[in-house]
C-alpha cells in the first residue's frame, strides 16, 4: 500500500558532515555571533523518557542541534548477563516500556532458536495477537502525546480511552497491565482465559470507529496540517543511510516491514497491508501509524478467529527441561516439585552458540543478539534498539525547521529513551 507524492522531498543528502547525528551552524549561512545556544531539557520534549537537546538558534530558526542521551541508562543488558535465562525474561519488557511485549518476544524467540524448541500453534497465534495489541497501544501513546504537545489536547484523552481497553485485555490474560512476563521459552506462562475472545472481538469492532474519530479531528485540521506537512523532512536515501526502520522508514517511501519481508510467528498466514508514504515528513509518519493501527486491528481479529479454533490445544511446550511442570502436579508429585524448584532457582541450560533475532516493533526493527556459553546464564546480550537509531535522524530532520516545530519533529520519530539508553 504505497502512496506516492508528486515530487521528491529534496535532492541529494542532508545528513550532516562530518558527524551525521550533529547539526552545526554553518558560518557561511548565518553569522555565528547571532547564534544562541539553548538547552531543551533534560526533560520530556515529546519523547517517552528523558532527553536533552542542545539547540543552536538564529532567531526562530534551528541552525544546529545535538541530541544528548544517557539520562535514563539502566544497564539492562549487563544485568541480564548476570541472571539466568529464566529470570532474564522479565527485563526486556522494561527496555521499551511503551511496546513492552515486543522486546519480551524477541528475547524469548532467541532462546527458543538456540534451544531448537518447537512452540505450540496456540502460543504462536496468541503471541501475535498480543503483539499487535501492543503496536496499537504504542501508536496511541505516540498520537496522544504528539498531538498534545502541538495543542490538540482532546486527542490525548481520546487515545488513552482506547489504550485503557488494551491494558484491560492484558490484565485479563496476564494479571498485570504492563510488563507481563506472559511470553516464556516454550510458549505462554498461562492458558488463555475464555473471556479474552469476546472482549478482544469487541475491541476489534470498536477500534476502527475510534481511529475514524482521530482522523476526523486531525486530518483536515488546518493547524495540524500546517504544523506537520513539509516539516522534518527525511528522504528515502537518507533514511536508509541512517539505518532507519519502522514508520520513519516507511513514511520516507521505503516498503520494508519484517512481518512481510522476513515473516516470523504466523504473519505469513494473515492478511494485512503495509502502509507506505513518500512525503518523508511529520504528517506522513502520522499517516503511517494511523494506517498501521487499522491493519493491526485486522490482524488481531484474524488471530482471535484462529485461537477459537485452537481451544483445547496446548499453550506451552512439554519439554520439562525448560518449561515448568503443570501447577496441579506440584501437589501430588515430588519429582515435579523438585523440577519446578530447580528451574526457578538454577534455570535451564542453553546450548553453546550465538544468534540474532529481529521483529517488527512499533518503532521498527527491534533485535537482540545473544551468546550462550552453554550455561544457565547468557554470556552476552545486546539489543538493536530502533529508538536509538531513530534519534540518529534528528539532525537530518532539523534542516530548515523553526523552533516551534522542533517538538513536532522529535515526537514524529517516537523515541523511547529507555530503549535508547538501555
Amino acid at each position: 500500500m504505497v502512496v506516492e507524492r508528486g515530487t521528491p522531498i529534496y535532492a541529494g543528502s542532508r545528513i550532516p558532515s562530518p558527524i551525521p547525528t550533529v547539526l552545526t551552524p554553518n558560518p557561511d549561512e548565518v553569522p555565528l555571533e547571532d547564534v544562541l545556544t539553548v538547552n531543551f531539557g533534560p526533560n520530556h520534549p515529546s519523547t517517552h523518557g528523558v532527553l536533552r537537546l542542545v539547540v543552536d538558534l538564529n532567531g526562530e530558526q534551528v541552525v544546529g542541534i545535538s541530541a544528548v542521551i544517557g539520562y535514563l541508562h539502566t544497564g539492562f543488558e549487563k544485568t541480564m548477563e548476570q541472571k539466568t535465562w529464566w529470570k532474564g525474561v522479565t527485563y526486556p519488557a522494561r527496555v521499551d516500556y511503551v511496546s513492552f511485549q515486543y522486546n519480551e518476544l524477541v528475547f524469548v524467540l532467541a532462546i527458543e532458536k538456540l534451544l531448537e524448541l518447537e512452540v505450540p500453534r496456540k502460543a504462536t497465534w496468541m503471541r501475535m495477537a498480543l503483539c499487535e495489541l501492543v503496536r496499537i497501544h504504542s501508536h496511541l501513546v505516540y498520537l496522544g502525546t504528539s498531538a498534545l504537545e502541538l495543542g490538540a489536547i482532546s486527542m490525548f484523552w481520546y487515545t488513552f480511552r482506547e489504550r485503557d481497553l488494551i491494558l484491560d485485555l492484558f490484565e485479563m490474560v496476564t494479571g498485570v497491565r504492563m510488563h507481563t512476563r506472559y511470553f516464556q521459552a516454550g510458549g505462554l506462562a498461562e492458558d488463555i482465559p475464555m473471556g479474552f475472545y469476546a472482549q478482544a472481538r469487541d475491541f476489534c469492532t470498536r477500534m476502527p470507529k475510534a481511529i475514524d474519530e482521530y482522523a476526523a479531528i486531525l486530518d483536515d485540521n488546518k493547524i495540524w496540517l500546517e504544523r506537520t506537512r513539509g516539516v522534518g523532512l527525511l528522504s528515502a536515501d537518507d533514511a536508509i543511510a541512517l539505518g532507519q526502520s519502522g514508520p520513519v522508514l516507511r513514511a520516507s517511501g521505503v516498503d520494508w516491514d519484517l512481518r512481510k519481508r522476513e515473516p516470523y510467528l504466523a504473519y505469513d498466514r494473515v492478511d494485512f497491508e503495509v502502509p507506505v508514504y513518500s512525503g518523508g515528513d511529520v504528517y506522513d509518519r502520522y499517516r503511517v501509524r494511523m494506517d498501521e493501527m487499522r491493519e493491526s486491528t485486522r490482524i488481531i481479529s484474524q488471530c482471535v478467529d484462529r485461537l477459537r479454533e485452537l481451544q483445547g490445544e496446548p499453550w506451552t511446550s512439554d519439554d520439562r527441561k525448560v518449561v515448568l511442570p503443570p501447577r496441579e502436579e506440584l501437589h501430588t508429585s515430588m519429582e515435579s516439585l523438585i523440577h519446578h524448584f530447580k528451574i526457578v532457582t538454577e534455570g535451564y541450560r542453553v546450548p553453546e552458540g550465538e544468534v540474532y533475532v529481529a521483529v517488527e516493533s512499533p518503532r521498527g526493527e527491534s533485535g537482540v543478539y545473544v551468546v550462550s556459553d552453554g550455561g544457565p546464564k547468557p554470556w552476552r546480550v545486546k539489543f538493536r534498539a530502533p529508538s536509538f537509531v531513530a534519534l540518529e535522524a534528528t539532525a537530518s530532520c532539523m534542516k530548515d525547521v523553526a523552533i516551534a516545530d522542533l517538538i513536532a519533529v522529535v515526537g514524529s520519530l517516537d523515541a523511547v529513551m529507555g530503549d535508547t539508553d538501555r
